[in-house]
């Protein structure tokens, strides 16, 4: 049982907030004028032991404020004797929970209330009209998120980045408070970071990574710098988590994309903020400078979504994530422990240890991978320096790219739909004059309009379809000049690094070993980025071009 205080050892609370939206009232509405206010009312009533609390920044419709939390901590423990706002709307916007303290918990905790400018005071007990209030105040907390919410949309659909501080490894700019420019310290642990990634370490192990260099947390390095950060500093120094690594990997903003309309929150009175469907945010493309480049980001993209988990001993395989098997689809995990060597470390279909009848194991050396692999590689990333041209035309026929006819008809036909849909408005818009002038009747005008609008509407339906189409189209053939430009960078491939592995592996398909002649086959399909499964020409193809190749060499060299 609580111990009853003595009437001189309990406080006058007096509690004041002032919420960012009552900022717009000035100087009558600040924390400074509601004390005075407040102050004086005690004196002047002879109330005992004052005690200012106030709240600076705080919505009324949440009740978790500290120095409003602070109050009912020591009401609970019987040391309130009076809690005294300026106005009722101080106490709060939310009138369900308003009424629960006025007609519940003030009572069971014998605390006065008082709400000088509204007349309220429970020691005279509470007016039927008080629930009334509470409903306005509700109203107008509601009315005003509804004002914040459409000048944040209208904000956010003009490109305005809605964040109120810059993501990490970037900030504001002097000149333009709307406009971000690179921070060159964070973005180099940015970049850090995305080269971790890449190279096939996961966020947990880039955050144990950069806690043992001693980085600093984007916490620690904005209290570094002064700004204002809402995320508390770490308990202990540089104690980066995965959760901030991921969140770093997910964001879009680095490759200069504005990215507006991520959350939402279901009701002015919940604070808690919902992640959106990606296909409802809002982007502006190039909005400010890249810390990464989309090919980075989209590889770290498609990394992550092929999650690699390191084996008891900690040991990750480049190629993990990436192999699957032929016959039922699943992945093939990866075996690597201290009681036997590297070299033997093997794959195996995870299908199979889940249901030995589900599938076969599909075993597999991780040495073997590599060796496919880097040869698979070496024959393509050749191929594409000697016959670049003839290496296009050969993917671009698989892309139906050389169908000229019907893309250049597709085209035609986009234009001409796009040309229709506008002489249709114009003669709708004609026969309703000619209907005007006594040239036309209404009966004819509307048979016309239907059929009009209804060959509108049909165009305008197929006209996405055909963009789509064409889009698709130019976009594969971006994306094939992109991969011969980044085969192109590479001279001489000696050895595989997960970097490169992850560039231009999308993934390897295993089929189950068979037994011809007394020897093993196994089947092993590498399907490459962009181009899919490429087979180099037969081994007397290659040797007549290599041939050629080295004819042509000494021509332009002689």
């Amino acid at each position: 049982m609580r111990k009853k205080q003595q009437p001189e050892q309990r406080i006058t609370a007096l509690y004041a907030r002032l919420s960012r939206d009552d900022e717009k009232e000035g100087i009558s509405g600040s924390i400074q004028n509601q004390k005075s206010i407040l102050e004086k009312f005690a004196k002047d009533n002879h109330l005992p032991n004052i005690r200012f609390f106030f709240d600076d920044g705080y919505s009324g419709v949440t009740f978790t404020r500290p120095a409003f939390m602070e109050i009912m901590d020591l009401a609970e423990r019987g040391l309130v004797a009076n809690l005294v706002v300026k106005d009722h709307s101080r106490l709060g916007r939310n009138r369900l929970v308003v009424g629960q303290l006025l007609e519940e918990d003030f009572v069971r905790l014998n605390v006065r209330y008082i709400a000088i400018m509204d007349n309220i005071d429970t020691a005279n007990g509470v007016s039927d009209i008080v629930p009334m209030q509470d409903l306005f105040n509700e109203w107008h907390a509601k009315n005003t998120s509804d004002k914040v919410r459409k000048v944040m949309q209208s904000r956010g659909n003009a490109g305005i980045p809605l964040t109120t501080n810059p993501p990490f490894g970037y900030k504001k700019a002097p000149e333009d408070k709307n406009r971000w420019i690179v921070d060159e310290p964070a973005a180099e642990i940015v970049r850090r970071i995305f080269q971790m990634s890449v190279s096939g370490l996961g966020p947990t192990q880039i955050a144990k990574k950069l806690r043992s260099d001693g980085v600093m947390t984007p916490s620690e390095y904005f209290h570094s710098i002064g700004v204002n950060c809402p995320t508390k500093l770490p308990e202990f120094p540089h104690k980066w988590c995965s959760h901030t690594v991921a969140e770093i990997l997910d964001r879009q903003e680095y490759v200069g994309d504005t990215v507006n309309f991520r959350t939402y929150r279901q009701s002015f009175k919940l604070k808690k903020q919902l992640d959106r469907p990606q296909e409802d945010w809002k982007v502006f493309p190039d909005t400010h400078p890249a810390i990464i480049d989309r090919e980075t980001f989209a590889l770290v993209q498609n990394l992550r979504q092929h999650r690699r988990r390191p084996t008891r001993t900690g040991v990750v395989s480049m190629f993990s994530g990436l192999l699957y098997c032929a016959d039922c689809g699943s992945k093939l995990g990866y075996s690597a422990t201290n009681n036997y060597k590297r070299e033997q470390a093997y794959f195996f279909c995870s299908g199979y240890r889940k249901n030995t009848d589900m599938c076969s194991a599909h075993y597999i050396r991780e040495k073997v991978v590599e060796q496919l692999v880097l040869e698979g590689l070496q024959r393509l990333l050749w191929y594409i320096q000697v016959y670049e041209t003839q290496f296009a035309q050969e993917q671009m026929e698989r892309f139906g790219l050389q169908e000229k006819k019907a893309l250049a008809e597709k085209r035609r036909e986009l234009d001409k739909a796009k040309q229709r849909v506008s002489e249709i408005d114009r003669i709708i818009q004609k026969s309703y004059e000619d209907m005007a002038k006594g040239l036309l009747s209404e009966e004819r005008f509307a048979t016309l309009s239907i059929a009009y609008e209804s060959e509108q509407r049909e165009l305008k339906a197929k006209i996405p379809e055909l963009e789509t189409v064409l889009d698709s189209t130019t976009s594969k053939a971006d994306d094939l000049q992109k991969f011969i430009d980044r085969a192109k960078r590479i001279t001489r491939l000696t050895e595989l690094t997960p970097e490169i592995i992850h560039e231009f592996i999308e993934k390897i398909v295993v089929s189950k070993p068979e037994k011809v002649d007394g020897k093993r086959h196994q089947r092993v399909d590498i399907y490459y980025s962009t181009i899919g499964l490429w087979y180099a020409p037969e081994p007397e193809e290659m040797e007549r071009l290599f041939r050629e190749y080295l004819t042509e060499k000494q021509k332009k060299t002689a």
